[in-house]
């Protein structure tokens, strides 16, 4: 590669938070040069997740800015290291959630890098060459081979983006909890852009699948247009004691604090309720809920790289797509306030390609 192309590339654009308004706008910022180990990824679209909205705007407390959020990245290989064997130039490729790790711990050996102690994340993190990391809101990244998945042949980019941080979520609990096979019965609350994927996942494997919600206002759009099975109201105390002890599990997408005796008493002997939402207080439950029929109250952190390859690979074969709306980059500030008021079905996907990144509206 030429020396005027390396200084072209050095430098890409993205879109970026520069304090904890969140307000996103054109930043340009340097890539480190293609390591042995890395693919240099042209970025063509990218999902937009919650979590984004949390990190932009310091929900947790631990932001730091400028930072370039995005997370579920799919991309074309432009060049790739020469230690690179799995990947090739050309190949569109899935970035999610998280770009390195330790390498030698239990988690990392048993090929669950996603709870790695010393994990790094896609964006607002700080890579091993001291950098900050910056996510698929931009033109270009530079991952390290471990963490890039290949994209099944035929799937479109748009429809990839979401599976690689909410198909996975949902998949890779149903997967490591032994609940992958057909014929049993679950529950999915709350139905965002994670629920929307564990309903369709569901009824893939052959699971009678239950939507959970606190209003009436999704019912149709549960049973219609997702083929979900049964529909219940979490305030309608006859229904729900009606389906008492009917449910093997229940994937809990909900990301604000909310009781867990209700949905306890919905699951059958041995029945698992999965924390899925990032909640920054106590949740609470009495014991005899739980002890009386030796029930699981566990949590699952999207998936490993091997399970993600595998949910696209799932995906593929039973021809599942995610709910998306794709907009372009200048509309993400938009994007983000009425994904906070839960305006989208399902999953904002922004056109990273087909923007102008450096255009600000």
């Amino acid at each position: 590669m030429g020396s005027l192309e390396e200084a072209e590339r050095k430098t890409i654009m993205g879109w970026a938070a520069t304090d904890p308004s969140g307000q996103l706008s054109p930043y340009s910022y340097s890539l480190r040069n293609t390591g042995p180990e890395d693919v240099y990824i042209r970025v063509i679209c990218c999902g937009v997740c919650h979590t984004d909205i949390h990190q932009t705007k310091n929900h947790l407390g631990m932001s730091n800015y400028p930072m370039v959020p995005g997370h579920e990245v799919v991309g074309e290989v432009v060049e790739v290291g020469s230690n690179v064997s799995k990947f090739r130039v050309g190949e569109r490729v899935g970035v999610g959630i998280i770009v390195g790790s330790c390498q030698n711990c239990r988690s990392c050996e048993a090929e669950i890098e996603q709870y790695c102690n010393k994990k790094i994340w896609t964006y607002n993190d700080v890579y091993t060459d001291g950098n900050p990391t910056q996510g698929g809101f931009a033109s270009a990244m530079v991952v390290d081979q471990k963490f890039v998945v290949k994209i099944p042949e035929g799937m479109d980019p748009e429809q990839v983006a979401p599976l690689l941080c909410a198909g996975v979520t949902v998949y890779s609990p149903l997967s490591h909890f032994g609940l992958k096979q057909s014929g049993l019965r679950g529950g999915i609350l709350g139905l965002g852009g994670v629920g929307h994927m564990g309903v369709k996942i569901a009824k893939a494997m052959g699971h009678h699948v239950t939507v959970i919600s606190s209003s009436d206002k999704k019912r149709e759009e549960a049973l219609d247009h997702l083929g979900a099975d049964a529909y219940l109201v979490s305030s309608d105390e006859g229904k729900m004691q009606e389906a008492a002890d009917s449910l093997d599990y229940i994937i809990d997408t909900v990301p604000v604090f909310h009781p867990l005796e209700p949905y306890l008493s919905l699951l059958k002997v041995d029945g698992k309720l999965i924390l899925m939402g990032v909640i920054n207080q106590p949740l609470q439950f009495i014991t005899p809920m739980v002890m009386l029929g030796r029930k699981s109250i566990t949590g699952s952190f999207i998936g490993s790289i091997k399970e993600t390859e595998e949910v696209l690979e799932f995906c593929k074969e039973n021809n599942l797509t995610s709910q998306i709306e794709v907009v372009k980059m200048d509309y993400i500030n938009k994007a983000f306030e009425r994904l906070e008021k839960n305006d989208v079905r399902y999953r904002f996907v922004v056109d990273v390609a087909g923007s102008n990144l450096l255009v600000d509206h």
